[in-house]
């Protein structure tokens, strides 16, 4: 059995396939960017279906893979948490994910912590849509989800956590929402509990890999890494405003600017497992045959420069805190 389904954005062509699997074809329409295009998943069709009203034809494949794939978002969660925890830290813990979106994320962390209580939040009622229906769909029982008043406030009655977990989430707050919703999260760290950020864009890095794949914009004013932007980038349209690319993650942080937001915090260094630092860390990420020998030579000269420097000059950010009660 098969159905298409058709969207402005293309065509969805879904077989069924033995062993409860599916098979998940996108046509883009013309000139339509789609990050992946073929995705071979066990959710049901139902289930599919929702994801493909709410995401549409070019994000359903991504939205999916997001929490099937074990080299995707699984794969950076387990390396960078289990790089400064370990398993049994989390064991009955409480832990609030913010900026939850569709709960891909969730979904996971509730497959690795399954005596955990896990709190998602997220602004967008839509993605809390999908994130409410994956966790019914898989009979998830320790998760439950709250849907953010604004971009820059909490849900009331939110009480504390052990963990606070920002995954993929902080360069997609505004300047102004940084600011604000950053202490606001810290409060509810419980004193000797944790925050954990990762997956953010270092933008201390001469490339910007996150939205335009673009060299050195990290480095100049905004009113020309706008204009840069539209003449030059091939992943975003000619019509966004700063404040959209912004919104897309344009801007990443630097441990310095998170570091600022937070009172009696201590930032701790990935130790376990033969790690030694964050570049280590990085590098285990990127574990490939692919360019083995640049990414070595990559590796050296980083090292080097934060010998020299005291700078961790990685792409992105995996950044842990412990919050002290002094």
């Amino acid at each position: 059995m098969s159905i298409t389904l058709h969207h402005r954005e293309g065509d969805v062509f879904i077989e069924e396939l033995p062993d409860n699997r599916r098979q998940i074809h996108v046509t883009p329409a013309e000139g339509q960017f789609v990050h992946e295009t073929d995705w071979t998943t066990r959710y049901p069709l139902d289930l599919i279906k929702l994801i493909f009203e709410i995401n549409g034809a070019a994000g359903l494949c991504f939205e999916i893979m997001r929490d099937e794939d074990p080299n995707f978002v699984q794969k950076f969660l387990k390396n960078d948490l289990f790089a400064y925890f370990a398993p049994e830290d989390f064991e009955n813990k409480t832990i609030l994910e913010f900026g939850c979106g569709g709960g891909a994320s969730t979904h996971i962390l509730a497959r690795m912590f399954p005596n955990s209580k896990i709190t998602g939040v997220e602004l967008v009622e839509s993605a809390l849509t999908v994130a409410r229906a994956r966790a019914a769909s898989f009979n998830l029982e320790n998760v439950s989800f709250l849907q953010s008043p604004s971009g820059d406030a909490l849900p009331e009655n939110l009480g504390s956590y052990d963990f606070v977990i920002l995954s993929a989430v902080y360069e997609h707050l505004l300047p102004a929402e940084r600011r604000k919703i950053l202490p606001e999260l810290w409060e509810k760290v419980r004193a000797g509990g944790y925050l954990f950020i990762n997956q953010t864009p270092n933008i201390l890095f001469p490339f910007e890999l996150h939205t335009t794949m673009l060299p050195l914009i990290n480095y100049v004013p905004d009113s020309l890494a706008l204009k840069i932007t539209h003449r030059f980038s091939k992943r975003t349209p000619p019509t966004d405003t700063w404040e959209q690319l912004l919104r897309k993650g344009i801007r990443g942080a630097t441990e310095r600017e998170i570091l600022g937001h937070l009172k009696n915090a201590e930032m701790l260094e990935p130790g376990r497992d033969g790690l030694r630092d964050r570049i280590d860390l990085y590098y285990r990420n990127t574990n490939s045959a692919r360019l083995k020998t640049v990414k070595t030579l990559a590796r050296f000269f980083i090292k080097g420069l934060k010998s020299v420097s005291g700078l961790t000059m990685v792409p992105d950010l995996s950044l842990a805190f412990r919050k002290n009660s002094r």
